[in-house]
């Protein structure tokens, strides 16, 4: 069987040292709100009863968070089809 969004999420948490508080703030940083609990629930065994499946919109704003964290914001768009058309 191929790794779950669970498995990667956990891969991720671990390969980039992050607690729940570094997680919860990376997913503040697309303003997706998550809390710790939730968090502890993706994280748990598959056969423990609190066990929660990790969604794709889930772990999407997580990587998108992650992105911001370790790159930065993206920087902005300069508009340059003014500058170019007064040149002609």
């Amino acid at each position: 069987m191929g790794l779950t969004n669970n498995d990667i999420f956990k891969k991720l948490r671990v390969a980039h040292k992050l607690r729940d508080d570094d997680i919860v703030k990376i997913c503040a940083l697309v303003d997706f709100k998550v809390s710790k609990s939730e968090l502890g629930a993706f994280f748990r065994n598959e056969n423990h009863p609190k066990y929660m499946e990790c969604g794709d919109q889930i772990l999407r704003n997580f990587l998108n968070g992650l992105i911001i964290h370790l790159r930065g914001p993206m920087p902005e768009k300069k508009d340059n089809s003014k500058t170019t058309a007064n040149k002609k």
